[in-house]
């Protein structure tokens, strides 16, 4: 099964993190149609999501996202797509204004992570990527 690894760092704090893993949880459900749960700790919190040949969790901390996905065969082949738009996704959503972003603690949250500002020129390309934009498999 290809797997998907994703990590970035940042400097929202717990509670600014939180709001922003909500976000994608939310986009992740109405794009790719991924049920996801979450769930709180005192120190960091667990984002599981899944959908017919994909599982996975975020990991979400003070300081960093982690995310790991396992995908089935027939997204397999889509791995790099996949992946790409999900790091694009939580570059843009590290980078969003705060009044973006779920709850008041968003209100004054920082705005970037370096590792957010990197994915700003790949943006105005307009050609689509990810899984949306990838054919759905198909038996002929």
């Amino acid at each position: 099964m290809p797997d998907i690894r994703i990590h970035r760092a940042h400097q929202l704090g717990l509670t600014t993190a939180r709001s922003v893993a909500h976000t994608w949880a939310r986009k992740a459900e109405a794009k790719f149609g991924l049920a996801c749960t979450y769930e709180e700790g005192a120190e960091h919190d667990v984002l599981h999501f899944s959908r017919a040949g994909v599982q996975g969790t975020l990991q979400v901390q003070a300081d960093r996202f982690d995310l790991v996905a396992q995908l089935g065969f027939l997204w397999g082949a889509f791995q790099g797509r996949i992946e790409e738009e999900i790091g694009a996704q939580l570059d843009k959503l590290l980078n969003a204004p705060p009044r973006l972003l779920d709850g008041a603690a968003a209100q004054a949250a920082p705005l970037a992570s370096a590792a957010a500002l990197a994915s700003e020129e790949s943006e105005g390309s307009g050609t689509p990527t990810g899984p949306a934009a990838a054919p759905t498999p198909t038996r002929a």
